[in-house]
């Protein structure tokens, strides 16, 4: 069927996009609100240059934008719902690691600062 061929294709293309830890991690901080290329770097510990690498290809498939304040330029996700469809995951990736408890405290713990730094935003 076209349309499903359609609809796969297009889901293949975005996860590939967001197909890495440094991205994912960018969509998740970019929940709350926008940020410059320098938090987003503090946030994940990684540099600058390798940020502004991430940033422009999540850009160029429109899964971020882009607003320029002077010298600076701020980063927003184009659509909120795309972070909460990453953390909608969390649950199968938890039952994938059920037996590495150590995996599974680290998730939670990741699960539980990405929603409470979301609702923080939210308030």
């Amino acid at each position: 069927m076209p349309s499903r061929n359609l609809l796969a294709r297009e889901l293949s293309v975005m996860l590939k996009t967001i197909a890495h830890p440094d991205r994912i991690r960018i969509i998740e901080e970019l929940k709350p609100g926008a940020l410059d290329v320098s938090a987003l770097s503090a946030r994940l510990g990684v540099t600058t240059t390798r940020i502004s690498q991430h940033l422009a290809l999540l850009k160029s498939h429109r899964l971020v934008e882009e607003r320029r304040d002077g010298r600076h330029h701020f980063y927003s996700l184009a659509d909120q719902e795309l972070a909460e469809w990453i953390l909608g995951g969390v649950p199968f990736i938890q039952r994938r690691v059920a037996n590495d408890i150590a995996a599974q405290e680290y998730i939670a713990t990741a699960d539980r600062l990405w929603r409470e730094n979301n609702s923080e935003t939210a308030n």
